[in-house]
């Protein structure tokens, strides 16, 4: 039996490899194929049904109250113009309901699976937040357990909550020179199963973020054909990642490598509105019943059509030429790299800091200070008063700059420039790097558990001096932000480790978000 088991799986592996390396192979020409349709009849449903209701002349007795910018506020229209106010319209029968879509929401929609590779694509209007909460919700019920790294974002926390899921965390590589969390790995995913199996518990799903904000990609391919190997839905957390697949020298997307359900913001690299995403789905582990009725729950009754049309343009922007339209991208990026690693003093983020994943984002530039004796702040506040510098992320070692569509030439040379006047300037005043030498400390280690985070969120608690925290179950979300991680969750016990990690960021400047007291003086507690 257990030879027949194993010939069982390895066949099940071989068919999972061999379809991915089919619709991998035919990706490009089906692609070709769509653009050239979409360039040919420029679809654009929900783009062309607000513009054709926005240009009715009716007599309008129906919600926004603005009244199609008739009576738009001066201050914003001042600001933004009156335009948005006129094509701000929701709850028009010729626009579609996003709950039960048809009409131009439904074929948007469809057109943007076709894009992207999935069987299925929903329109988010709560931002890869709302996408989240829903795919954990579809596929976890109460006391099940989910697999997750442990610097996933907070909206895995509130999803778990949500949904009653406990969780079962990996706790991710963390590479203390750069204080930067990677992905994680097969086999340690696999080891996530097996402790489960030997609990007598089948994990309802596992969850993989990729790629992280600093763009270190994880082996989803292997981690997919793990999952499905015991009929284990995998879901992928791409919000930074929306634009992978799409040029030939990109990692491959998560659909791509076989993910069952993945959510992205399109408004991220892409470019749609704040707040609009999407989630895709693939395969036939999930009920797709159980995503719409978890949207349904957490999606607005009112979105936004604006929002919505947004996803419309983003995708037919990038349908129009999706093998080429990152091609300035990648070589602004390239050029960038290329220069930034000329510059004394000035570290770039590169594979080798994280050895055991097989890509980085390229269209993410991460660089470190310490050589010049600058965390990650300081530079970030030369940078912009002498340069009007605005990175994505700014850390404690480092900071992260995002290259997108949207970035031109001159912003390169002025990103470079400034770089390399910080190194002079640095350099000549003889700093060294021991003052942020010992500024990575991993906060994820010594992780202990008390409650689950649907328990802890209802749970009395209390409010302590910090000091009389360590060894108490934490009863809030605390994390610096950006990137949203957090470092203490509800019904974690408080551990030395995470503390000094918080206290040090507070002192360093890092805004903390979801303590109730911010500045860090007290913190709430389960009262158990």
């Amino acid at each position: 039996m257990i030879i027949y088991g194993t010939r069982i799986s390895l066949l099940a592996d071989l068919k999972s490899n061999y379809v991915l390396e089919v619709r991998n192979a035919l990706e490009p020409k089906r692609r070709q194929q769509r653009s050239s349709e979409v360039r040919k009849n420029g679809l654009l449903p929900l783009v062309s049904a607000l513009k054709a209701a926005a240009a009715q002349n009716v007599a309008s007795f129906h919600f926004p109250g603005h009244n199609r910018g008739h009576a738009a506020p001066s201050s914003l229209t001042q600001l933004i113009g009156l335009r948005p106010f006129i094509h701000d319209l929701a709850g028009l029968p010729e626009l579609g309901t996003l709950f039960s879509p048809e009409g131009p929401i439904l074929e948007a929609q469809k057109l943007a699976a076709e894009l992207f590779g999935s069987q299925e694509t929903w329109f988010l209007v709560g931002g890869t937040t709302c996408g989240i909460q829903a795919a954990i919700m579809a596929t976890c019920s109460p006391g099940e357990h989910l697999i997750l790294p442990r610097n996933s974002h907070i909206s895995t926390i509130s999803a778990m909550v949500l949904s009653g899921a406990i969780p079962k965390y990996i706790i991710p590589e963390y590479n203390c020179h750069w204080d930067i969390a990677g992905g994680i790995t097969p086999s340690q995913v696999n080891v996530a199963i097996k402790e489960l199996e030997n609990e007598g518990q089948k994990p309802a799903a596992v969850f993989v973020t990729s790629p992280t904000y600093h763009g270190i990609c994880s082996n989803l391919s292997e981690i997919s054909k793990l999952c499905h190997s015991s009929g284990i839905p995998l879901i992928v957390d791409e919000a930074h990642g929306a634009h992978l697949g799409f040029h030939s020298q990109m990692p491959h997307s998560a659909l791509q490598q076989g993910a069952d359900l993945v959510v992205q913001s399109t408004h991220k690299v892409l470019c749609s509105f704040i707040q609009s995403s999407m989630l895709h789905m693939s395969g036939n582990l999930v009920d797709r019943e159980k995503i719409c009725r978890s949207l349904q729950t957490l999606q607005s009754t009112s979105p936004s059509h604006l929002l919505l049309a947004s996803l419309d343009a983003a995708r037919a922007q990038l349908d129009q030429n999706p093998e080429t339209i990152f091609n300035r991208a990648m070589k602004l990026a390239t050029e960038a790299k290329f220069l930034i690693k000329k510059i004394s003093g000035i570290t770039l983020l590169e594979l080798p800091s994280f050895p055991e994943f097989p890509a980085i984002d390229p269209l993410r530039l991460t660089v470190g200070f310490w050589h010049l004796g600058l965390s990650g702040r300081e530079a970030d506040g030369i940078l912009y008063r002498k340069h009007r510098i605005v990175p994505e992320l700014v850390g404690r070692q480092s900071i992260t700059f995002a290259i997108n569509l949207g970035t031109c030439k001159e912003h390169v040379r002025r990103l470079v420039s400034g770089l390399q006047e910080l190194s002079a300037c640095s350099l000549q005043n003889e700093t060294t790097e021991t003052k942020v030498k010992d500024g990575g400390h991993e906060p994820f280690r010594d992780i202990s558990t008390s409650l689950n985070p649907r328990d802890a969120f209802f749970a009395n608690k209390r409010k302590v001096s910090i000091g009389e925290s360590l060894g108490k179950v934490c009863g809030e979300l605390i994390c610096p932000f950006p990137p949203g991680i957090p470092v203490m969750i509800p019904g974690e016990i408080i551990g030395e480790r995470a503390l000094d990690y918080l206290l040090d960021a507070r002192r360093k400047g890092a805004v903390v978000t979801g303590a109730s007291d911010p500045l860090l003086s007290s913190i709430i507690i389960c009262d158990v």
